[in-house]
């Protein structure tokens, strides 16, 4: 993916504000998705055919990281080791939820649509702030 794709995504060319608005994305999803998890873990359990009390820990879980994304997207400069380690995580997220899929969950066939869907989505978001990181790198700001 190029700085011009990158550019048009986060419509913006500064290096430093796309990967600031790739950060702040990934909070707003994953905080949506936490949200999702805490409020309606009943009926989303019951949907995806996933036990709820997975889902109340997974949605804690996901609230307290979506705040750190979110608290990093907040930084004039997020540092290079915390944006690493969320494209780290996010990465491991993603592998984690297909292995799961494949080894240990029994979900609903809407369950295991959502769990590719979501690895997915949280991969691309690993993938846009790798290329945005190293575009801020290559940047002389």
């Amino acid at each position: 993916m190029s700085a011009t794709s990158l550019a048009v995504l986060a419509r913006t060319s500064d290096p430093q504000t796309v990967l600031r608005r790739f950060l702040a994305l990934d909070a707003v999803v994953t905080g949506a998705n936490a949200l999702a998890c805490l409020a309606v873990s009943g009926p989303l359990g019951r949907l995806l055919g996933v036990d709820s009390t997975l889902l109340l820990a997974l949605g804690g879980f996901l609230a307290v990281y979506a705040g750190a994304v979110a608290l990093l997207a907040s930084r004039a400069r997020p540092a290079e080791f915390p944006v690493r380690a969320v494209i780290e995580a996010n990465l491991a997220w993603a592998v984690l939820s297909l292995l799961a899929l494949a080894l240990w969950l029994s979900p609903t066939t809407a369950g295991s649509v959502w769990t590719v869907l979501q690895a997915l989505v949280v991969a691309g978001f690993a993938a846009l702030q790798h290329v945005a990181l190293k575009a801020r790198q290559g940047s002389s700001d």
